[in-house]
């Protein structure tokens, strides 16, 4: 590695943000940390390739450096489809009954780790920071290390951390905290999560407390705190004011909106929103042509059964709930299958009377908080959020809900229609403070200050 006199960052993720304008939370976050150290972003190319280059390809265009990655197709499918998607995601989602545990997809993730490591090793300096993302890179650190990397290493975790008796469920346990051990700084979303770490540390491997936040780690000495992301607030309540007229959603009948923008993923909460909808039009028929639900779900990994299993499910609830319940005027549930502009997104979450933000398991969801940016500050609309949502650790004045429990959620529905102004503006007021004090920016900030060497 070369010297270099001014620290710099290098952030790892799965995916590289790509093209001339590259959009996105993350991208919006640590755009002006790149920038100002005239850092690099390393990630995932995006298309497996035949023949995968031995070395990291160079992007130009942005304030900070960006170098791709390629992977082959054996590859893509055991670390990303496979261990990362087939085996992480379900377990720390608390769907462990959807893991699928193949001895080539852990295989096939180990090697990826090592393979990205030997490619960023000649671009490293030695005042580096590296900050990696996320659960498809748990032994980036490790593999790191083996390499000689010794400048601070810290991992974010964006989803949430599984407890002791979903990690037990894996194949390899104790190996996931010794990938863990590595890094200077493990930053979680919550003080749930945290917890769940700090439980299953204990449990499955070499765990002990230091101080307030410096543990004791399979034998080495890291931090561990709790930094909830936030996202570009100005941004987005200047977008959601400028929304055109043209976006907005026309209805026959007058009828208020309610809105979830989520991928397609079991994680999310989808049928059991729609099941709570249909519970409400069956107990409140004066609501029906009077409110209706537009589901704007994108897909997601539409290679893994259990997501093909989901939109067959979600796409038969809607059809039946339609066919039950619809008018010649009122359609009750609109469910679009694509994406959405952020610009557009941001229009119809200021014109919705509700935001259903329902997960059954999430680190964040930056959703919730978009939708209380989006919303006219003098005639608000009302935030229904899942107790299993990482955002319901902070904000607090929404409808907190389970959303396992349909008929809680059709009263959450049937209380935030019957509302008053008064009292959506004082909850709105509180939750909108939070997302603007606790923003994008002061999430990286926050945690770059944390990500120092452990004396």
């Amino acid at each position: 590695m070369t010297s270099q006199t001014s620290s710099r960052l290098v952030v790892v993720s799965n995916r590289l943000p790509l093209g001339d304008n590259p959009s996105g939370g993350l991208v919006v976050a640590l755009e002006d940390a790149l920038g100002a150290s005239g850092g690099v972003w390393i990630g995932f190319s995006g298309q497996p390739s035949e023949a995968p280059a031995d070395h990291l390809h160079d992007h130009p265009g942005a304030r900070f450096r960006r170098l791709s990655f390629d992977l082959s197709q054996e590859d893509h499918d055991s670390y990303y489809a496979g261990y990362s998607n087939s085996t992480l995601w379900p377990l720390c989602h608390g769907r462990a009954d959807l893991m699928r545990i193949v001895p080539e997809y852990l295989e096939g993730y180990r090697r990826v780790a090592g393979r990205i490591a030997d490619l960023m090793v000649p671009h490293l300096r030695q005042d580096d920071r590296i900050w990696v993302q996320d659960y498809q890179l748990f032994p980036l650190a490790a593999a790191l290390r083996e390499r000689g990397v010794s400048v601070p290493i810290g991992h974010f975790l964006h989803i949430p951390f599984p407890g002791p008796a979903d990690c037990a469920a894996l194949p390899n346990p104790s190996e996931l905290f010794q990938w863990l051990s590595h890094y200077d700084l493990l930053g979680f979303q919550t003080r749930r999560d945290l917890g769940a770490f700090v439980q299953s540390a204990r449990q499955l491997s070499q765990f002990q407390p230091i101080d307030r936040d410096m543990i004791r780690l399979c034998g080495r000495t890291l931090r561990a705190g709790v930094f909830p992301i936030g996202i570009d607030a100005s941004a987005f309540i200047a977008e959601a004011r400028q929304a055109p007229d043209e976006d907005r959603m026309r209805s026959l009948t007058g009828a208020r909106m309610m809105i979830g923008v989520d991928r397609l993923d079991y994680s999310k909460g989808i049928p059991q929103r729609f099941r709570a909808y249909q519970m409400l039009l069956d107990t409140r028929p004066d609501l029906i042509e009077q409110v209706s639900f537009l589901q704007i779900a994108p897909p997601t990994r539409g290679e893994v059964e259990a997501y093909q299993d989901i939109r067959e499910e979600t796409e038969h609830l809607a059809g039946r709930i339609n066919g039950q319940f619809a008018t010649l005027n009122w359609t009750p549930i609109r469910f679009i299958h694509r994406p959405f502009p952020r610009a557009v997104l941001a229009g119809l979450y200021r014109q919705a009377r509700i935001g259903l933000v329902t997960p059954l398991a999430d680190g964040m969801n930056l959703v919730a908080k978009e939708y209380v940016a989006a919303q006219d500050v003098a005639d608000p609309g009302v935030l229904i959020l899942s107790r299993f949502a990482g955002a319901a650790e902070t904000m607090t004045d929404a409808l907190i809900v389970n959303p396992h429990d349909p008929q809680e959620m059709a009263e959450a529905m049937a209380e935030a229609l019957a509302m008053s102004s008064v009292e959506r503006r004082r909850r709105h007021a509180a939750l909108l403070q939070g997302v603007i004090e606790q923003d994008v920016s002061w999430w990286s900030s926050r945690y770059l200050d944390r990500l120092r060497p452990v004396q």
